[in-house]
């Protein structure tokens, strides 16, 4: 369909190689667009960029092995999108981390600066390396992949809620900005997924349970269920939309969170 057809464009996703980042990947190609498949291991990228190329035609995802965390490389990882592509239509910041879990009051200095240079930091750096050319076409879109986790509270991952919480107020600002120029800035915030990620949350037959019971679909999600909100959002059937943060949860945040 014309309304989400993403043919010539062209979109960084980073983290991938797998889970949420992969599912947008793949169906970004199957919309259309040419993809840069980047998380911080090449011989990952290269496999999932290889199966895209193979199903949608050579030469439509490349692989550009960059660390969220090292601004040189995301430099890099840019300048080699435009020399292969010639453009930069799409940016999807996914990749995220959280190396702790539990209450705030035990995390460290380091474990707090990495969940924020990583979910927020990283993610100005992209965007503030990727809108000026975006602006002066006078077109582009920049996603986010949040949280719910950024609107409700935890235990085990304040710190981690709070960067995402930081997103979506990045967001909102962006959108501001950008907006004169046409280029929509939003986020998705999907609840829990079935991703390595978030394993800790759904592996224990138990907690699985638990999860199911709270969320009005009955399910987990699955990384494929956040691939057309982020394919609707990059293309012609969200131009209207910019500065939302759009819940992909199953309805879990309508119970009143997990």
């Amino acid at each position: 369909m014309e309304l989400f057809d993403l043919a010539g464009k062209t979109a960084i996703i980073t983290g991938s190689s797998r889970g949420i980042g992969r599912a947008i990947a793949e169906a970004y190609a199957a919309a259309g667009a040419n993809v840069v498949i980047s998380s911080r291991k090449q011989a990952a990228c290269d496999e999932v960029a290889a199966g895209i190329n193979q199903r949608h035609g050579q030469g439509r995802a490349i692989a550009i092995a960059a660390s969220i965390s090292d601004k040189s490389a995301l430099e890099a990882m840019v300048a080699q999108t435009r020399d292969h592509f010639g453009r930069i239509d799409i940016l999807v910041c996914n990749a995220a981390s959280n190396p702790y879990y539990g209450p705030m009051a035990g995390i460290s200095d380091e474990q707090f600066r990495k969940i924020f240079d990583n979910n927020v930091l990283a993610n100005h750096w992209l965007i503030t390396m990727v809108s000026p050319e975006m602006r002066a076409r006078g077109d582009g879109a920049i996603i986010i992949v949040s949280s719910i986790g950024g609107m409700v509270g935890s235990d085990v991952i304040g710190a981690y809620n709070v960067s995402k919480a930081a997103d979506l107020q990045l967001v909102r600002n962006l959108a501001i900005e950008f907006g004169p120029d046409n280029v929509r800035v939003n986020a998705i915030a999907p609840g829990v997924i079935r991703t390595d990620f978030a394993r800790a949350l759904w592996e224990d037959p138990k907690a699985e349970a638990r999860l199911k019971e709270i969320v009005p679909l009955g399910r987990i999600g699955e990384p494929e269920n956040i691939a057309g909100t982020a394919v609707f959002l990059a293309s012609k059937a969200g131009e209207y939309v910019t500065g939302q943060s759009i819940v992909v949860d199953g309805g879990t945040t309508i119970t009143g969170g997990l």
